[in-house]
């Protein structure tokens, strides 16, 4: 069977990587997800192109507000590494999405130095050289590519070794830090139909099920985002009910607590 983290593009994880062109427009009268997805092994992969092009659509969004430039502590566990990786390459997408060049190229360094404390820096560092050349011409759709082509490089470099827990780790980084910037964009604004791309309980299931396989890392942290998910998914696992305010605005608070433990060592 193909590892279904090869295929898991960093946002495709739930959101991520805002790479989106999509100008304002009417909004939908309803937005279906699963209409911006694709399935890979009987999961929702919601496609994020799509989601955002969607959430776009439902009012304009100030991506520079999003944006954030602190690089995070410096870890030797490789799981927080991984964690950590994800979280920064999703930081990349958004901004890409608020064109900040100083920015990307921050980024485009701190992957790199993410990327070599899991073994696997020679597989990007012609992506972080792009990027970083990208930026400094403006040239986003190619910066948006190199961030793709970089995630993909990393998983595929942690497959190949057998890492393949480490590639899932990567991609839950970048789905909590999607995630978090999506509440926070449909908590500012909200609307059933933005609400609705949250709507993705396979996804979430497959995380959890996959970091129930993963006792040979027995770090807090990880457990401390296995409890976190078991109370999130009653919030999107809401069948053909709408997922509310308050749930929307609950999971905000849930990822954004779990992405400032993954950035910050404990005390």
């Amino acid at each position: 069977m193909i590892p279904f983290a090869r295929y898991f593009k960093l946002s495709a994880v739930a959101i991520i990587t805002l790479s989106i062109g999509a100008h304002a427009a009417q909004a939908p009268q309803h937005v279906d997800v699963k209409q911006l997805s694709k399935k890979v092994e009987d999961v929702v992969v919601p496609l994020p192109n799509e989601v955002f092009g969607a959430l776009n659509k439902l009012g304009s969004v100030n991506w520079h507000e999003y944006v954030r430039t602190d690089k995070g502590s410096n870890f030797t566990e490789r799981p927080r590494i991984a964690l950590l990786l994800g979280t920064v390459i999703a930081d990349g997408f958004i901004a890409v999405q608020a064109e900040d060049a100083p920015a990307v190229k921050d980024i485009g360094q701190r992957v790199q130095a993410l990327a070599r404390g899991i073994g696997v820096e020679r597989s990007i560092t012609q992506h972080a050289k792009a990027i970083i050349e990208a930026a400094d011409k403006r040239r986003w759709d190619g910066v948006r590519q190199e961030l793709d082509r970089t995630q993909n490089s990393v998983q595929q470099a942690m497959n190949e070794v057998h890492d393949e827990k480490l590639s899932q780790l990567v991609s839950l980084g970048g789905w909590l830090r999607g995630t978090e910037v999506l509440t926070s964009v449909v908590t500012k604004h909200y609307s059933v139909e933005g609400a609705e791309l949250l709507h993705q309980p396979d996804l979430l299931v497959y995380f959890q099920t996959r970091l129930q396989g993963m006792p040979e890392h027995k770090i807090q942290l990880l457990q401390d985002i296995q409890g976190a998910l078991v109370e999130v998914r009653p919030l999107i696992d809401v069948g053909n009910a709408k997922i509310s305010a308050t749930s929307v605005k609950r999971i905000h608070e849930i990822t954004t607590r779990l992405g400032a433990a993954i950035t910050t060592k404990s005390p």
